[in-house]
Formats: C-alpha cells, sequence, structure tokens
C-alpha cells in the first residue's frame, strides 16, 4: 500500500545527504592526497573486506548525470561535504584543481535550482595532518579555521548553508577510543582530547567564518540516540542518564551552554584523569552562536545498569529483530518526536533545526530493473510523521535531508550496507531510482503543489 503524502510548511526543505569519500572515488586525481580514511581503509581487517572508497560512487566523474538525476527526482536541497585534502593537500598548500572541482559541482547545483548545504568536516582528516597528531594536536584548530575560510574565500558565494563538523561523537570517540573508524586509536582519554578540539575548532571555524564576512547560515551537525531504561528501577534510569549524557550533552552543552555536563566530566576525570585539554577561553570559543543546529537520528538505545559492563557500567538491551534495519539499530520513530523536543526545550531554545541525516540501510536488491524497498518508504514515512508533529506543537523545524541519495561506502563496513533511495552497482556504477526515491519526490511534490501547513 503506497503511504500517503504528508502536509508541511512550504519553506520546509526537502533535501537529500552525502558525504566526500562515501561518493566521490578518484582517491589519486586532481591533487587529492590521501585522508586518515584512505590510510585506515587500506590497512587490512579494519574494513569489510578490505573494502576502500578509492572508488566508490565515481562521484567525482559522473556528478553532472548524479544531479540531474536529482533534478528528475524534484529535489531542491543536496547535503554534502568537501574532501578538505582536495582542498588543502599539504600544508600550506591550496589545490586550484580541488577548488574547480567544487566550483563546477556547486555552479551545476544551482543551474539545477538545487540549493547545497555543505559541510566542511565529515571524517576525512588530511593524512598530513594526523601525521602531526590529528585531533590530538590543539594545532589542528587553527588548520581547520584556515580551511574554513578558504572555502568561503573561494566558494562562499556558492554555499548558502555551512555545517563545520558532521558528527564529532563519531569522529572522537569511534576513532579515538573504540578504533572501528579512522584513525583507528584505542585510548578513551585519546578520544575525549580529539573530542574537545574538535568542538574548539568548530568555534573558531564560525568565528572565522563570520570575520570573513561569510552571509550564509553557519551550524554544526551533531548525533543524537534517544536512551530509554530497561525498566522503571532506578539504577536502569541512572544508567540511561549516564548513555544520555556521553551520546547526547556531551556535544550539544558546551556548543549552546558553554559547559560540559558536570556528571559526566566528574565519570571521565574519574576513569580517565584530569581534562587539563581543557584551556581557559575554550568553552567561549565553542558556543559562539550559530544559526542552526543539525540533528542526525536513526536509532534509539535502551540500556540496563550492568556493574561489570562498560565504562559506563551498562548492558545496551538488543531490539526484536523484526524492528532492526540492516545495521541492527531499531526503528523508532517516537524518539524522533521526544528527541526534538528534548533539543529545543533544553538548548536551542528557538534557534532553527535541520534533520540533516535520517535513513536506513535495507537488504535492497534490483529485480527486474526495480527496487521495491517498501520497508524504506515506511521508515522515511514514520519519521516524517515525527517530524510534523514536532512543528505542529510549534517546534521550529526547518528541513529534512534523507541518508542518503546514493548506495555508498559504508566506512568500515564497506560496500555490505545500503542507505541510498538509489541503487548503485559498484561493478558497473549503473544507477536505479528505488521505489522509495519515487515516494520521495512524490513527497516534495505534493508540498509545492497542494496547500499545505503554514
Amino acid at each position: 500500500m503506497t503511504r500517503p503524502f504528508l502536509d508541511f510548511p512550504r519553506d520546509f526543505v526537502f533535501g537529500v545527504a552525502t558525504a566526500a569519500y562515501q561518493i566521490e572515488g578518484a582517491h589519486d586525481e586532481g591533487g587529492r592526497t590521501p585522508s586518515i580514511w584512505d590510510t585506515f581503509s587500506h590497512t587490512p581487517g579494519k574494513t569489510w573486506k578490505g573494502h576502500t572508497g578509492d572508488v566508490a560512487c565515481d562521484h567525482y566523474h559522473r556528478y553532472p548525470k548524479d544531479i540531474a538525476l536529482m533534478k528528475e527526482l524534484g529535489i531542491r536541497a543536496y547535503r554534502l561535504s568537501i574532501a578538505w585534502p582536495r582542498m588543502v593537500p599539504e600544508r600550506g598548500v591550496k589545490n586550484q584543481q580541488g577548488i574547480d572541482f567544487y566550483k563546477h559541482l556547486l555552479t551545476a547545483l544551482h543551474e539545477a535550482e538545487i540549493t547545497p548545504a555543505v559541510t566542511l568536516y565529515h571524517w576525512d582528516l588530511p593524512q598530513w595532518l594526523d601525521d602531526l597528531g590529528g585531533w590530538l594536536n590543539r594545532d589542528v584548530t587553527e588548520h581547520f579555521a584556515e580551511y574554513a575560510e578558504l572555502v568561503h574565500r573561494e566558494l562562499g558565494d556558492l554555499i548558502p548553508r555551512v555545517i563545520t563538523h558532521n558528527e564529532p561523537w563519531c569522529s572522537s570517540f569511534l576513532g579515538y577510543a573504540l578504533g572501528v573508524h579512522a584513525p583507528g586509536h584505542t585510548d578513551w582519554r585519546e578520544a575525549f582530547t580529539a573530542a574537545h578540539h574538535i568542538l574548539l575548532s568548530h568555534g573558531r571555524a564560525v568565528q572565522a567564518y563570520r570575520a570573513a564576512g561569510g552571509s550564509g547560515e553557519v551550524g554544526i551537525t551533531l548525533n543524537f540516540t534517544w536512551i530509554d531504561p530497561a525498566s522503571t528501577q532506578p539504577e536502569d534510569v541512572a544508567a540511561a542518564e549516564r548513555v544520555a549524557g556521553f551520546s547526547n550533552r556531551w556535544f550539544i552543552q558546551p556548543v549552546f551552554s558553554g559547559t560540559y555536563p558536570t556528571d559526566v566530566a566528574a565519570l571521565v576525570e574519574s576513569r580517565f584523569g584530569a581534562m587539563d585539554f581543557v584551556k581557559a577561553g575554550d568553552l567561549d570559543v565553542i558556543s559562539t552562536p550559530v544559526d542552526f543546529l543539525g540533528v542526525n537520528y536513526y536509532t534509539r538505545n535502551v540500556v540496563a545498569h550492568q556493574p561489570n559492563g562498560d565504562w559506563l557500567q551498562v548492558r545496551h538491551v538488543a531490539p526484536p529483530k523484526e524492528a532492526q534495519t540492516e545495521m541492527g539499530w531499531e526503528i523508532h520513530p517516537e524518539s524522533l518526536y521526544r528527541l526534538l523536543h528534548w533539543i529545543e526545550r533544553n538548548y536551542t531554545k528557538g534557534t532553527p533545526l535541520y534533520i540533516t541525516e535520517n535513513g536506513a540501510a535495507f537488504d535492497d536488491a534490483v529485480e527486474d530493473g526495480a527496487v521495491h524497498d517498501v520497508r524504506r518508504i515506511d521508515y522515511v514515512a514514520d519519521h516524517l510523521a515525527a517530524a510534523q508533529r514536532f512543528i505542529a506543537e510549534g517546534g521550529r523545524l526547518k528541513g529534512y535531508y534523507l541518508w542518503s541519495l546514493l548506495d555508498n561506502y559504508e566506512w568500515a563496513f564497506g560496500y555490505s550496507k545500503r542507505f541510498g533511495i538509489v541503487h548503485v552497482d559498484y561493478e558497473t556504477q549503473a544507477r536505479t531510482v528505488k521505489d522509495s526515491a519515487r515516494w520521495y519526490s512524490g513527497q516534495i511534490a505534493h508540498q509545492h503543489a497542494a496547500p499545505t501547513a503554514e
């Protein structure tokens, strides 16, 4: 059964999202030098079947056709990222070929009447910067501010909405503590150091962008996981609060309130030592006002207290199989509604919100030239309904970027997980529009053609 379309305010932004390393390919073309993800993915045993982003979706060469496909689907907004090592391949060196690539891509988007939102950092730190210590080196925050200024100077007229970082939680904790993302370290103290420097670089980039005369909107994208206790027992409720503090409050609170959560900070210092990487004035920089907050939401977690569990002393409760995506994540749109209210009530207080990623991986296959991904349609429709409900209650949600336009390189999972609304055959690079893309196209057309909620 086809899902009905939903009514949204006429100025609500419907878009799709991608990231450079996941789709561009051309890893050694156009003056680009390696990123930490090139190094990580080429290290044996780090990714599924040794997959790399060397070719990915070959978007570097195929972007005109991909933009034409977006236009055909009626998509009017596109969130992409710029590859830092394509812009700055060596210390102090700007790469004109990289600048020209993004200039052509952004110009083509505008010509197709698709509004770009550009993420400056989606996890592909230049390897030359990692050689200097990566996010453990405080000096990298200045390099990031210089990079942000370069993007503004060269491309700013083409970028109406800038996102400094995508998901600092992943960059720091998955990359420096759990070792499953680049650069593959396994040290919790390093992870909290990296997290702080990433947030500091965000503040410095916002300041640099505004000092350079940037007139577009600038913000940051944080990933959130709603946390519920496994029971009403006080120990489970406390466990859920600890995990929520680590997963959510640790990043949003310094950005909007200029402080780290005291309960989580006390736990961090008791386990990993004094947070002496936080210097005087840092939190003032981190909390430089932003024009919007990007919200990435996929799932919720249910947790229980477990004294011999991880460092947070918790156990994660697996969701029912029938309610999981191919990532093993629970499908729970009600938690998006609760999350948006929590964010606005406690932190943003009127600052506009955008859902900058929301989507699902399913085991999609092409059959007779089509992909019938009904579960993805249901996932997107149900989450849009949760967003619509939030808006109807006065929430300042201004847009939704579906993850993702294309099936792509899913980091350590390689090419084993498909999030796209367009199927990609990685051998031939053939694109097949899935049923979900047709439904989403209809939702966008409905918004612009029918009387909508004001």
